[in-house]
């Protein structure tokens, strides 16, 4: 569990992971639909995703260069462990007190 932990800890890996479920997204998008998220973290976590193995980063040769982010096999078999823990976070929401 704690290996698990490390690869998707924090705010917004999960986040990110279930916004590459459908496709392949480049960098602009993703930022715009978390758009709370700095570029700065943005760009950390993509590069922590990558790191281990479950994003995939593809740059294209063209002009301007387009760079796409994809989930990789092990990627997608964490989407639904994430949209999992979602449910239960929704339904258990109101019973707890806020976090912080």
């Amino acid at each position: 569990m704690t290996y698990a932990v490390q690869l998707i800890g924090g705010r917004w890996k999960m986040l990110i992971m279930t916004g590459l479920e459908k496709k392949p997204l480049r960098y602009g998008e993703l930022k715009k639909n978390l758009e709370q998220i700095s570029e700065r973290m943005l760009t950390l976590q993509l590069r922590e995703l990558e790191d281990d193995g479950i994003v995939k980063r593809t740059v294209f040769a063209e002009v301007p260069v387009r760079v796409e982010y994809e989930l990789t096999d092990i990627g997608k078999e964490l989407v639904p462990i994430c949209l999992q823990l979602s449910d239960w976070g929704t339904r258990h929401r109101e019973l707890n007190a806020p976090i912080r």
